[in-house]
């Protein structure tokens, strides 16, 4: 069996679907073949790619000026379509409904392939804030959801997004639940990973740490983060630093924001570090802060529990899905000082704290060795039903 991947972005962006999807076919590759279908990007040379365990087919791309990311043409590119007649995959599973998804949808349907959809992100938000025009983000909406339904079942990467899909997107295609995953490993030693953090980023000893980590911008709430601490400290939080990993638009309005609220000693940019550095990053964190209303289901979350170190949410937030407030992480109301309180709460019942952080780790890591595994099952049983509808029409 030969599997098709199907993304609108590629390295060398980093962002939670690509890692989503590179987990995937290293791991897929130890049972069938894989091909990515993706596009072109600038910063990764072909020399690269070629130590990849799995193929990567890209088409043209245009460079998008408001953003981050550039604009697929696969229409565009007819070596992209020629090496997409000539891959020979049995499935096409697409991870964006934009371009590139879109033609893996249409690949499928022509040549009577099963076709699969994750479902990462709301979609929805993002149409509000790039289009501001009602009939056009309803247009955009119609138009990826016609991508979606066309699919032979979309998986949802948590209830709330099932549930949002479903109920308010229109989504009419079977549906399901399965969850992310994370490749990092418990720190084997976190005394000397404490030390370690402390050491590159002149954090002391004694201090209590907070961690956000993901691109930076304002999309994420991160503005909401430094803004409660700034209040937490105002009610006597003392001796914490704050630490944001990641890159991207707005770290500059970051940087102000700190300064503004009185917090450039507390908090620290580390800017991109790799896995290992990030292990120890979460492991030497406190709590981790994630009050984004924008995520679906972050990958960070995941892997800040396979340290066992707990995230605070915001009510309403689709990225909380899978917790059980005060079981294994928590929940808060949408507002900076009752974010801030929390903290401060959560500070003081140290009894409290270590239960949660121990069901945080044994209920929401998960490893994607065993949900490739499982993937893996329903790629074939989707491929063997679909070549015995073909047996039938024969």
């Amino acid at each position: 069996m030969k599997v098709g991947l199907f993304i609108d972005t590629w390295y060398p962006m980093v962002d939670g679907v690509i890692k989503v999807v590179d987990n995937y076919a290293r791991r897929l590759v130890q049972y069938c073949e894989v091909v990515v279908f993706c596009p072109e990007t600038r910063g990764i040379g072909r020399k690269e790619e070629e130590k990849l365990p799995y193929k990567v087919v890209r088409c043209s791309s245009l460079p998008l000026i408001t953003s981050d990311y550039n604009i697929p043409t696969p229409a565009l590119d007819p070596k992209f379509e020629a090496q997409l007649i000539l891959s020979g995959i049995d499935i096409v599973h697409i991870h964006s409904p934009f371009a590139v998804g879109m033609s893996g949808v249409l690949y499928a349907k022509i040549h009577k392939l099963p076709v699969v959809a994750t479902l990462h992100s709301q979609y929805k938000q993002d149409f509000e804030k790039s289009l501001k025009f009602k009939p056009a983000m309803n247009v955009a909406m119609d138009t990826i959801m016609r991508v979606f339904n066309a699919c032979d079942e979309c998986w949802a990467v948590n209830g709330g997004i099932k549930e949002l899909y479903v109920h308010e997107y229109g989504l009419t295609a079977p549906c399901k639940v399965r969850l992310n995953a994370t490749d990092h490993k418990p720190v084997a030693d976190p005394a000397e990973a404490a030390r370690i953090v402390n050491e590159t980023y002149g954090v002391p000893a004694d201090a209590t740490v907070f961690l956000f980590v993901g691109r930076i911008n304002f999309i994420k709430n991160i503005d909401f983060i430094v803004r409660s601490l700034a209040k937490a400290k105002a009610l006597g939080l003392k001796n914490f630093r704050m630490l944001f990993a990641g890159k991207g638009q707005d770290e500059e309005k970051l940087a102000a924001l700190v300064r503004e609220q009185g917090l450039t000693e507390e908090v620290v940019m580390c800017g991109l570090t790799d896995k290992e550095m990030l292990e120890k990053l979460y492991s030497r964190a406190k709590l981790f802060l994630f009050p984004s209303l924008y995520d679906a289901n972050s990958l960070v979350q995941i892997e800040a529990a396979c340290q066992g170190t707990p995230a605070v949410f915001l009510q309403g937030a689709r990225t909380a899905a899978t917790v059980t407030p005060g079981v294994n992480g928590y929940v808060c109301p949408p507002d900076e000082e009752s974010y801030a309180q929390m903290i401060l709460d959560i500070m003081a019942n140290p009894e409290a704290y270590e239960r949660i952080s121990e069901s945080a780790r044994r209920d929401l890591y998960l490893n994607w060795d065993d949900v490739v595994r499982n993937v893996f099952e329903d790629y074939s049983a989707f491929v063997k039903a679909k070549r015995g509808d073909s047996k039938k029409l024969l």
